[in-house]
């Protein structure tokens, strides 16, 4: 289930919090419940994702990301991430979350969110999120225009090598994906026509 109360009190505590500069970080404290966790009793890694929105949503509305969206009709998705795990984190456990934004392109506003306990970085997540227009206007709001509507008329920061080398990388990747030849253990209406 997904965690309501928690995202609440985020949200809460972000439109009291002070506005964040565009590349600012927000930085949270979280804990993991024992309905974050696997069978091995960690935060789970499908749960990690779910409650990298405990940071980024409190992120967006202290950068005015949120505002500019409703005024607008816009929407906000994730297009893309890549995840790291380095350390695990057990049930019971206090950690930090850290999220920024890191810069655009033509397409995606790209931002890393990061885990930390006691001073070590647990994991680490690149994503690209989409605006996207909404009623009238389909398709993806460049950035340009976005950041524009949030009064930022700067280009965008460059964005680190490494980034720029995933945003190489996944280009690269087949869409769609190419399925194997053999599926004859699939019932035909789980697949493509």
């Amino acid at each position: 289930m997904y965690p309501f109360l928690r995202f609440v009190r985020e949200v809460s505590a972000a439109r009291r919090a002070p506005r964040l500069a565009l590349l600012g970080a927000h930085v949270s404290t979280h804990r993991c419940w024992p309905w974050d966790l696997d069978p091995w009793v960690e935060l789970n890694n499908g749960r990690t994702l779910t409650l990298y929105d405990l940071g980024r949503i409190p992120m967006a509305i202290r950068l005015g990301i949120v505002g500019t969206l409703r005024e607008r009709g816009w929407g906000f998705t994730v297009a893309g991430n890549t995840v790291r795990y380095r350390r695990r984190i057990k049930a019971f456990q206090r950690f930090t979350q850290v999220s920024r934004t890191l810069g655009w392109d033509k397409r995606f506003i790209y931002m890393e969110q990061s885990i930390w306990t006691r001073g070590e970085c647990c994991n680490h997540m690149l994503l690209r999120v989409a605006i996207v227009g909404g009623g009238q206007r389909s398709g993806i709001v460049a950035p340009a225009e976005f950041m524009a509507a949030m009064g930022h008329a700067e280009p965008s920061p460059p964005l680190p090598g490494w980034v720029q080398a995933w945003i190489a990388a996944d280009g690269e990747r087949p869409w769609p994906p190419v399925l194997p030849g053999d599926l004859s253990g699939q019932r035909s209406n789980d697949l493509p026509a």
